[in-house]
């Protein structure tokens, strides 16, 4: 089966709110519709023979130090890991790092488990891009909900008002 990709700002129906409002800030971003079933990466890829390395997943992070919590988005691609517990706990000066609990995420971001993506994050969140994803010529994301995704270029992510590109893999 072929995904069939139009404007993501023609398609609202298939975003999140705070997807929907932001990806009219960012070029070249397109949608298609998926059974929801299959939002997982791994599904996702086989049942619509998308290429692992070109799909690229968003993990929110929760770092906290002293009581205080801050959070991030990483984007790796599906064929690598986030070293949650070196580069991005030392990135964020957290003192411990774990991914953000599914409810707490999904409450913060407004998005759906499983479809949480970087575009229309909480403005102070860090968008942490590895530099696999930033190169890429276009990657497949979340879309904030599991019943779509979205295609978009690598350096468009990379763009993104509180992107911050590095090597993110352990």
């Amino acid at each position: 089966m072929t995904l069939d990709w139009v404007p993501a700002a023609d398609r609202s129906d298939l975003l999140a709110d705070p997807v929907a409002r932001a990806v009219r800030e960012v070029e070249g971003v397109r949608v298609a519709e998926i059974d929801p079933d299959l939002a997982d990466t791994a599904a996702f890829c086989e049942r619509y023979g998308v290429a692992l390395d070109a799909s690229a997943n968003c993990v929110v992070v929760a770092a906290k130090r002293g009581g205080e919590v801050r959070y991030a988005a990483c984007m790796v691609l599906a064929t690598m890991r986030v070293d949650v517990n070196g580069v991005v706990r030392k990135h964020l000066d957290g003192r411990k790092a774990s991914f953000a609990p599914m409810a707490e995420a999904v409450e913060l971001t407004g998005m759906e488990y499983g479809g949480i993506t970087p575009l229309g994050l909480p403005d102070d969140w860090p968008v942490l891009v590895d530099t696999h994803v930033a190169r890429h010529p276009e990657v497949v994301i979340g879309s904030g909900v599991r019943r779509s995704k979205l295609a978009v270029s690598g350096a468009a992510l990379a763009g993104l008002k509180s992107a911050e590109v590095l090597s993110l893999a352990g």
